[in-house]
């Protein structure tokens, strides 16, 4: 079991920041709680966010009002199929002054990455990717730069767009905590937005809400939250399933487990809980599980891919099966 999560690190309540960070993102995302609430417990977890949505809903507004908020560095990668991993990690330059090579960082060198359109550039891009989000680090020409903290990757995707496009493979999907969808507003919400375009950014009218030391603090206490080896148990059996599923040829993998586990224990603490309860895990199954699985064949044979619904449908068919604790 966790040891108990520290209510208060020096003169910070993490429980606090994260309220703070909240409202300060809802601010220009309208209508989107749990959308923000998800964002909120990548970061909590030391993770990345994927949003899989279709154009104009929200998404780099999103990504920036985060960077906002925490009071970090923002970048932009718009990925393109001729886009290089040195435009993404930064190159080596000749300094004929000083006779030597001077590494020039790239984008990747931010607290908030926006990777828009992740898979419009080609495999090869893609996976200059793979370090930086797993380690934290980037090594390049035989010296490794470590990325300074808070550091999170938020893509996006268009499913509705085939043209141009690479799937993600397996290892890059699996480096994301956790999938979601912004989805359209309330027609509130969207009034509101409209109403209001005409006016100043409101992003860039947003103040910090916590310090970097206060998101180290938020992760700190966030790993910290108990969770009883009941549902330790549970999540345990459901991961079993999703390997021994017939529906699926790829299940859940052991960095998709961890990645489950942190993400209960964020939405925890989203909550001012020092301990998971079973909603938790129920709650962030769908959303740190479903993009990790491969989907098998239909019945005439066909493969059916990686889609969203055939994954998710799996996925809430084994949490209806495999039994809670109580």
């Amino acid at each position: 079991m966790s040891p108990p999560v520290p209510l208060e690190v020096g003169r910070r309540d993490p429980r606090a920041a994260l309220k703070r960070l909240e409202a300060s993102v809802a601010r220009v995302i309208h209508g989107k709680p749990e959308v923000v609430r998800l964002a909120l417990c990548a970061l909590a977890a030391r993770g990345h966010l994927l949003i899989e949505d279709v154009p104009g809903v929200g998404k780099t507004t999103l990504a920036r009002a985060l960077a906002r908020s925490i009071g970090g560095t923002f970048r932009r990668i718009q990925f393109t199929s001729d886009l290089l991993p040195s435009d993404i990690l930064g190159v080596s330059v000749w300094q004929p002054d000083g006779g030597r090579f001077e590494f020039k960082p790239g984008p990747i060198f931010a607290n908030v990455v926006l990777a828009d359109e992740i898979n419009r550039t080609t495999p090869r891009t893609q996976s200059s990717l793979l370090e930086a989000m797993s380690e934290g680090r980037v090594s390049l020409d035989n010296k490794t730069y470590d990325l300074a903290p808070p550091f999170l990757v938020i893509a996006t995707q268009n499913p509705l767009e085939h043209f141009g496009t690479y799937p993600l493979p397996e290892s890059q999907m699996d480096r994301f905590l956790l999938r979601i969808r912004m989805g359209y507003p309330d027609s509130a919400s969207e009034r509101r937005v409209v109403m209001a375009s005409g006016g100043d950014d409101p992003v860039a009218e947003l103040e910090p809400a916590v310090s970097a030391a206060d998101v180290h603090d938020l992760q700190v206490a966030a790993g910290a939250v108990r969770v009883d080896v009941s549902l330790v148990e549970y999540a345990e059996k459901l991961v079993g399933e999703t390997r021994r599923s017939p529906f699926l040829t790829l299940g859940v993998s052991t960095r998709g487990f961890q990645a489950w586990y942190r993400a209960s224990q964020a939405r925890a603490l989203s909550f001012s809980r020092d301990y998971c309860v079973p909603d938790d895990f129920k709650e962030m199954a769908l959303p740190a599980l479903a993009h990790r699985v491969v989907c098998g064949s239909s019945g005439g044979g066909e493969p059916l891919g990686r889609t969203r619904e055939e994954a998710e449908r799996v996925i809430g068919d084994l949490l209806e099966r495999v039994p809670v604790p109580t």
